[in-house]
């Protein structure tokens, strides 16, 4: 292994860069674009049998906005603090055609060492395993199952499900378990109080890896016309949720123990924090909205990043996973500095009169 190598569960990956599922990856010549930037693995655009879900991608509609909420322009150059706010909708396309294309896609991959990973969002489990079968005869190498879209209860009914229950979510990861021998990645919310317990469940339902976590739901007045922004509540996502989706991974890590594998999502938008994520216990990072929004070279210089920064330690990916996360002390471990806090407050002093 190389010093960018790292595992998820018996899969090797080149390094620990992904290129997650979006409209970046809705099409053939998007993948094959994600994949020559040197990612381990690309994620195609999720898809389920919904005909609702379908429709809602000719209703998507986004903006980025800067750390005032101000409009930026959609040049595939923002800076580093923008935010994506956003509705989305799922692949228009027939499932077998969608498959035959994604498999001929990863054997393309394969030459690159990298994968191309089909994502189902669950509408009706039954169907979903249908697929999910299908998708191992295809000769695909892995599958994602996404359980936690934001816009599931913003969507039509049925289109998209976005769990939070525990038991629920054991029961669909067990179904879909039963249903391929293939290496099998959840996707669940953020939006919920206890992600570790829904890791827990997916793990008991034999999920082989975990992808913490899925964007929250937002919504936005627009200060010029003083309607809702987008005329809709949408998915908002930007560098704020990264300590966020890193505490979630490190608690996990905790709960679950240092042998089962985590992939980190939302907040990442560069290499240094995907080694950020690294740290904090992920094993590999998905990257999506910062790929959306400004461009596949976002991938090759965060694989460049990623490497210039494991060099500088002398380590590797594997010695660093989880390094930081091992290391969170509690509050009553912390040194007691009685009157240390008043180096932080503003100063009182000097009122007029």
């Amino acid at each position: 292994m190389t010093r960018l190598s790292t595992r998820i569960g018996q899969l090797v990956l080149k390094n620990p860069v992904i290129c997650g599922a979006g409209e970046q990856t809705m099409t053939a010549e998007a993948i094959r674009a994600a994949l020559h930037t040197g990612a381990a693995a690309v994620i195609a655009k999720s898809t389920n049998e919904s005909q609702a879900a379908k429709e809602q991608l000719d209703k998507t509609d986004y903006v980025l906005l800067d750390s005032q909420w101000q409009r930026l322009p959609w040049d595939f150059a923002p800076p580093a603090d923008a935010n994506l706010f956003g509705r989305s909708g799922l692949v228009q396309r027939d499932f077998d055609e969608w498959i035959e294309e994604l498999a001929g896609l990863d054997r393309e991959a394969r030459v690159l060492d990298a994968y191309v990973v089909p994502s189902l969002i669950l509408s009706d489990l039954e169907q979903c395993a249908e697929y999910a079968r299908r998708i191992e005869q295809a000769g695909l190498r892995v599958l994602e199952l996404n359980i936690g879209a934001p816009h599931g209860e913003e969507a039509a009914k049925g289109a998209i499900v976005l769990e939070r229950g525990a038991e629920r979510i054991e029961a669909i990861v067990r179904g879909i378990r039963e249903a391929t021998t293939l290496p099998l990645w959840i996707k669940l919310t953020g939006q919920s109080e206890d992600v570790v317990g829904l890791a827990r469940a997916a793990r008991r339902g034999g999920a082989d890896s975990v992808v913490m976590m899925g964007r929250f739901m937002g919504f936005l007045p627009d200060l010029e016309t003083g309607q809702p922004l987008l005329g809709t509540s949408a998915a908002i996502g930007g560098a704020w949720a990264l300590p966020l989706t890193a505490r979630w991974l490190m608690l996990t890590r905790k709960a679950m123990g240092d042998d089962y594998p985590l992939i980190a999502t939302n907040g990442a938008r560069s290499g240094l924090d995907v080694a950020r994520f690294l740290l904090a216990g992920a094993c590999a990072t998905e990257m999506t909205s910062a790929v959306f929004t400004g461009g596949y070279g976002v991938l090759s210089k965060a694989i460049e990043e990623l490497d210039a920064y494991v060099a500088s330690r002398d380590s590797s990916v594997e010695a660093l996973l989880g390094s930081a996360a091992d290391q969170v002390q509690s509050y009553q471990q912390q040194e007691s500095r009685p009157g240390w806090w008043q180096g932080f407050a503003p100063k009182s002093t000097g009122f007029p009169g």
